[in-house]
């Protein structure tokens, strides 16, 4: 997929998601753009929403109502195996399979579209130089005998492969230990800018969503209540907001 610039990659118009069981929605009438190479945060507590508006964009849920449209073609539209093999996926610990050398891991989508063996070779070895990990020493390893930190990295490598124009991250990070997270949040953040990549990433740890965001979208029982840019964020009156930018300066403390 290759959006044009001034072309969101993401929208959705007035879209809600709703669980025949439940009385009350779990996206509720949302709208909202995801332009291209920014990373959108989605904040929020448990049950917000979040990962719902995640799982929207790449089809694993349809909207009750609305449309949630990526590339300018409504979910609905595209053939869901198509749109989730031009979205790159990270969740957490890598989301890797236990049984396959990392090499394979890395390069199972461009496996997946048919791409010549050497190709797919060539781009594992190249992808996994990317996030810091020596081809040489890992292409062979299997995923139990790597630490969390480097699972994580061959997770997004694996995102990366196929050159997606969109990643979708679900609390990549939050499994690991603070000091191998902060220098995997900022290696992430200078790969996605150096590569032009639009993001969205779902996390509740605030730090998190003002370093790595372009934007911040502050969920609550399935609504935005406040989108801001970092700066704006910290700036917020919003009560929630502010709840959050406290726990950081308690921390501090």
């Amino acid at each position: 997929m290759t959006a044009a610039p001034d072309k969101p990659i993401v929208e959705f118009q007035d879209a809600s998601f709703s669980l025949p069981t439940n009385t009350s929605p779990i996206i509720d009438h949302l709208n909202l753009t995801v332009s291209n190479g920014e990373t959108l945060v989605l904040l929020g507590e448990s049950g917000c929403g979040k990962t719902t508006t995640l799982k929207l964009i790449n089809r694993l849920l349809t909207p009750t109502s609305g449309e949630v449209i990526v590339e300018g073609k409504s979910t609905t539209s595209w053939n869901p195996i198509e749109l989730r093999r031009h979205i790159g996926y990270v969740i957490q610990e890598g989301g890797l399979f236990p049984h396959f050398t990392i090499g394979r891991n890395v390069g199972l989508v461009p496996e997946l579209l048919a791409w010549p063996a050497q190709k797919i070779t060539e781009r594992s070895r190249e992808l996994l130089q990317l996030v810091g990990l020596d081809p040489d020493k890992f292409s062979e390893r299997y995923p139990r005998e790597l630490s969390g930190g480097q699972r994580q990295r061959v997770g997004v490598a694996r995102a990366l492969a196929a050159d997606p124009s969109l990643l979708l991250l679900d609390e990549p990070f939050g499994a690991l230990d603070p000091l191998t997270r902060a220098s995997v949040q900022k290696e992430f953040a200078e790969l996605t800018r150096r590569m032009n990549k639009t993001a969205v990433l779902v996390t509740h740890d605030v730090r998190e969503a003002l370093l790595l965001g372009d934007r911040i979208a502050l969920m609550d029982a399935g609504k935005i209540v406040l989108l801001e840019t970092p700066a704006g964020f910290e700036r917020s009156d919003h009560p929630k907001a502010r709840a959050y930018l406290e726990t950081v300066q308690l921390e501090r403390k």
